[in-house]
């Protein structure tokens, strides 16, 4: 019976903590132990903290920079961050990008304008990589087919086949009224005006691409500044030189 009433607490004896002692009651709760250990733990952790301290104070180079000191100062022996002003709100910097965006766009249409204006007074003679010409002759029989003389059919001399427009007739070169010395001049100033118009043209196509690439960079960042706490975003692509990253955000059902 003993055992049992040992085993079952209702017999056992109620553990009291002592209690502070009545003439010490002003000065509050009495510590127990474990309360002491919590202290005397969080007292040597501050002690080893203040020692590790000094001595890396001991070993430091007067001398050594590091780029944190940049950013902080010393007030009275201890260490400050220095706060900087904020020089944009959310919704300057907002507006800030929205009116960067325009100005691409804007001038992303005007070059796309001027590239079209270029291509309609250009006709792509004379350039290299274009698409040969392709005149195709009929004739009623095989005979006369296989006897064909181009020369004698475009009245011209085997020398000039080779020229994609203005070809001279024999007449022309028979009365030698063909070209004048100013009317050379004149040509080959149109030649010069032409090829400077070529690569203008070129320029500008490029230059209308890269303003393509930078406009759709920039109109993904204003959608993903746009779209902050309004669902998921994650990157599909990462982007390079060439093109825009790729995000998708995730399907919400609205309320």
């Amino acid at each position: 019976m003993a055992s049992l009433r040992n085993v079952n607490k209702n017999f056992q004896r109620l553990h009291r903590e002592r209690n502070q002692p009545e003439h010490r009651r002003s000065l509050g709760y009495l510590e127990k132990k474990k309360d002491y250990k919590v202290r005397a733990n969080d007292f040597h952790k501050k002690q080893n903290t203040m020692k590790l301290l000094r001595q890396k104070a001991l070993d430091k180079n007067p001398d050594e920079f590091h780029f944190h000191m940049v950013n902080s100062e010393l007030r009275d022996g201890r260490h400050f961050e220095k706060r900087k002003a904020v020089e944009f709100t959310d919704d300057q910097l907002k507006l800030m990008q929205s009116q960067d965006v325009n100005y691409v766009a804007y001038k992303y249409g005007v070059e796309m304008r001027k590239v079209e204006k270029l291509r309609a007074t250009l006709h792509l003679l004379d350039v290299e990589g274009k698409p040969k010409n392709k005149h195709t002759f009929f004739t009623d029989t095989k005979e006369e087919a296989s006897n064909f003389d181009i020369c004698k059919r475009l009245n011209t001399v085997p020398e000039l086949l080779g020229k994609t427009y203005n070809v001279p007739r024999l007449d022309n070169l028979k009365a030698k009224k063909l070209y004048s010395e100013k009317d050379v001049q004149d040509m080959e100033h149109m030649a010069n005006k032409r090829d400077e118009s070529y690569k203008e043209l070129t320029k500008r196509v490029e230059r209308q691409k890269q303003l393509k690439i930078l406009l759709d960079k920039m109109m993904m960042k204003s959608h993903i500044m746009r779209s902050k706490g309004k669902g998921t975003v994650t990157k599909e692509k990462e982007g390079d030189a060439t093109a825009a990253p790729v995000y998708k955000w995730t399907k919400e059902r609205k309320r």
